[in-house]
């Protein structure tokens, strides 16, 4: 049995061969793929089949994806494409006869008005109508979407949104791909739903404290109303798709639909989530 990671050039799929190689699994039972193998170089040099897999262009069958294999669909990046590149995926698993495949999904994908959802609910009905046995990831928010704005507070003591008083439970992104080896390389998962989130829900008014704490100077959050953030992000260079997507998903934030603490992070992991002054020290 092989355990195959999608977006291996990627964050998460990256750090998730590299979690699987710290919990022991043996290389060689590992198929790391992305669009190009030359991103992949090192983790073949370490006794990892690296292969080429291009949402775009998904193959009929491949040779290295077979019978009772484990297969992590990374979600694509290239919002508005996903359903279609997901559903290939899918279906070549499918096809290939695998035991397995794990989504990572958004929270409560299925029932929420969450901007991201859609493509998400709508990949995680693909999958349930596979037939193959599942596991899907309700990933929560991770901690390094806020990277942005921590060299915004350390230019101008600011970190300005309209999310008012919303709170985000949010993890750092090598805790979700932990989590994800712990289920690739475990049993007892299948057909599972994860709900997984950080252990502690912030405001902005707590981020801000944080990035003041680890700057050594005031930081303060600037509450903006959803007109005036939109406007603010295109004077930044923002194009117009994607700064209403920023604002949507800070209305998100204001809404409550990111700020779920559920534990099932925790409980995979065996450990607490990184805590947020933990993770923004690590970039100062």
């Amino acid at each position: 049995m092989s355990i195959v990671v999608t977006g291996a050039t990627g964050q998460l799929g990256r750090r998730t061969v590299e979690s699987l190689l710290e919990r022991g699994v043996d290389p060689a039972e590992i198929v790391a793929t992305g669009r190009s193998v030359d991103k992949l170089s090192d983790l073949a040099e370490r006794g990892v089949r690296v292969e080429v897999l291009d949402f775009d262009a998904v193959p009929e069958s491949v040779s290295w994806l077979g019978a009772g294999d484990v297969v992590l669909l990374v979600s694509g990046s290239e919002v508005g494409r996903r359903v279609p590149q997901h559903t290939a995926v899918v279906e070549l698993a499918r096809r290939s006869g695998v035991g397995r495949i794990v989504y990572t999904s958004a929270p409560a994908a299925d029932d929420t008005t969450l901007v991201l959802a859609p493509e998400h609910a709508a990949t995680e009905r693909v999958i349930r109508a596979s037939g193959l046995p599942f596991t899907l990831l309700r990933n929560g928010w991770y901690t390094e979407n806020y990277l942005a704005a921590f060299d915004q507070a350390r230019s101008t003591g600011v970190v300005s949104g309209s999310a008012g008083g919303g709170r985000i439970a949010s993890a750092p992104r090598a805790d979700y791909a932990e989590a994800a080896a712990v289920v690739l390389s475990t049993d007892g998962h299948d057909d599972a739903v994860y709900e997984l989130s950080g252990d502690v829900a912030w405001t902005f008014d707590d981020l801000a404290a944080v990035f003041g704490d680890v700057l050594g100077r005031e930081v303060t959050y600037e509450r903006l109303t959803p007109q005036a953030h939109r406007a603010a992000l295109l004077e930044a260079g923002l194009d117009e798709s994607t700064a209403g997507f920023v604002v949507a998903l800070d209305r998100d934030a204001a809404d409550g639909l990111l700020g779920g603490t559920t534990g099932e992070l925790t409980k995979l992991l065996g450990r607490p989530t990184v805590p947020l002054a933990e993770t923004v020290r690590s970039w100062a």
